[in-house]
């Protein structure tokens, strides 16, 4: 599908904003060789076709359809549409595309025999994108582990999961890893607890029932930590499945992905001072301190006790150093407030008390239901402190920016002139840039959407993609956006700006 509309790249000429002086020009060939720039989707997010060729539901599905809540059974039907998908990938010259396999379509019960018609999906897909020369890149699990493992034996509550998440990647080694270097085992694995586990909005919906929360069993005091624990176990379980089985052979690598905050104090006391810190600790530390020195940090295992499983010096050797980079999710900046919690008035402590701080973009109950407001400003300053923060804390890791964008509400015009979501962007590439030059081994971005997709639980509300796609046509037409010319223009080496006051893409 060749790119039609108003916007030509020939002739593009782009002045989004411009209040001021413009310096510190910069474009992709400042960027270090190498360095790789792309776009990304999910599997439920993207791939329709729930219940075609053998796939079996995941927890998202039966989530969903329990609660009558809009769905991804159809979303962008990239099941059938992938082929046409790559072309517009090609033609905004992507180096890279992120995306995730659906466990459920690959292996409908978990564990046990493979579904053909899944396999010769996703072989099929990934052969299209390197015969294009888009380098894949992939997520073994987004959210989405099967239904049939959760009824089982409770999913990623049991640490039987790791065993049967450690057998699925290594059929995804086997199959997949001719063509495949870069693998990210586990999305998000901090807010995907929390979620699911202590605020009960997101799948499996577990949690402990208390005011505003609606949870038919689980309890938010313990199962977020024993997730997160087995998480990181499947994660190095794979981890060292591959180094042992494939690596020599393939030469990939293995990498986690968390969501980061930039966290910025909301006064200058000492006290909450000490909540950044405290903050950081929970949100980096749970899942970096293991993966980088082997343990949880001490003063997570001073506040939360019993409650916080514990390494044995074999799962300690097995975590640390298991990630051969760490993969980035990142938004939003958030205002710390120090606060006393008292656990007996409630009845009950929850990853928020442990934490002990007030975010002003994040709503207590649940982390999901971010403002509009904070969720939408631009701050590339909390991106460059979380890079920093990680280089000089963990040892500066390589890193990967494996999702970054902009939401905004489905509107007609805004489908085709999204000036806000471009201005966005722009500002967090400079970010990118300027971490780099400042020593920080970051060494891709990924714009978050590639298209408009089903996005978790906020349904087709609001949308992140470069290219829109029409949900009430059932042939879900895409069509680009100017943020997709405009990022087409950079990656093809053309110069744009730095800083918040001009928002520049200049055709060369």
């Amino acid at each position: 599908m060749k790119w039609k509309g108003v916007f030509s790249l020939n002739t593009i000429f782009l002045v989004l904003a411009s209040f001021g002086r413009c310096s510190d020009a910069y474009s992709r060939n400042d960027f270090p060789r190498g360095f790789s720039f792309g776009s990304a989707t999910s599997a439920y997010q993207w791939e329709g076709a729930a219940g075609e060729d053998g796939k079996k539901p995941s927890v998202w599905d039966t989530f969903l359809h329990s609660r009558n809540l809009d769905n991804g059974d159809i979303a962008c039907d990239g099941y059938h549409k992938y082929k046409e998908d790559v072309q517009l990938m090609v033609e905004t010259g992507l180096d890279a595309f992120r995306f995730s396999i659906s466990w459920s379509r690959l292996i409908p019960n978990g564990r046990g025999p493979v579904n053909p018609k899944g396999l010769e999906f996703y072989k099929n897909f990934i052969k299209e994108l390197v015969t294009y020369g888009i380098e894949p890149h992939v997520t073994l699990f987004h959210y989405d582990h099967p239904q049939y493992l959760e009824d089982e034996y409770g999913g990623w509550i049991n640490s039987r999961i790791i065993e049967d998440f450690t057998a699925y990647a290594d059929v995804c080694f086997r199959e997949f890893g001719n063509h495949v270097k870069f693998w990210t085992t586990i999305n998000e694995a901090n807010i995907f607890t929390i979620g699911g586990y202590n605020d009960g909005v997101t799948p499996p919906g577990r949690c402990s029932t208390s005011p505003g929360r609606n949870c038919s069993s689980g309890n938010s005091s313990t199962e977020s930590y024993i997730v997160g624990h087995n998480l990181l176990l499947a994660h190095a379980s794979a981890s060292r499945l591959y180094k042992q089985k494939y690596k020599d052979m393939q030469g990939g690598c293995v990498g986690f992905s968390l969501f980061t905050i930039g966290f910025t104090p909301s006064t200058s006391s000492k006290d909450d001072d000490i909540a950044i810190q405290r903050a950081k600790i929970f949100f980096f530390g749970w899942m970096l301190g293991p993966l980088i020195f082997g343990d949880y940090p001490d003063e997570m295992k001073r506040v939360v006790g019993s409650r916080l499983p514990v390494f044995s010096e074999e799962e300690s050797e097995q975590v640390k150093g298991s990630s051969d980079f760490i993969g980035i999710i990142h938004y939003l900046a958030a205002s710390v407030t120090n606060i006393k919690f008292n656990p007996s008035l409630s009845g009950h402590s929850d990853f928020y008390s442990d934490m002990g701080v007030s975010l002003t973009c994040w709503n207590q109950n649940s982390f999901f239901w971010i403002t509009n407001k904070h969720f939408y400003a631009v701050a590339p300053w909390a991106l460059e402190s979380v890079l920093e923060y990680i280089k000089q804390r963990y040892g500066n890791p390589p890193v990967y920016i494996l999702e970054n964008g902009r939401p905004m509400k489905q509107d007609l015009q805004l489908q085709q002139e999204d000036t806000p979501r471009i201005e966005y962007l722009h500002a967090y590439i400079g970010a990118v840039l300027k971490s780099v030059r400042n020593g920080s081994d970051t060494r891709g971005y990924f714009i978050w959407s590639f298209m408009d997709l089903y996005e978790l639980l906020r349904g087709y509300k609001f949308s992140f993609g470069l290219y829109s796609v029409n949900f009430s046509d059932p042939r879900r037409k895409r069509s680009p956006k100017l943020s997709a010319y405009w990022y087409a223009s950079f990656l093809k080496g053309n110069t744009t700006f730095l800083g918040p006051q001009c928002t520049h893409a200049i055709a060369e």
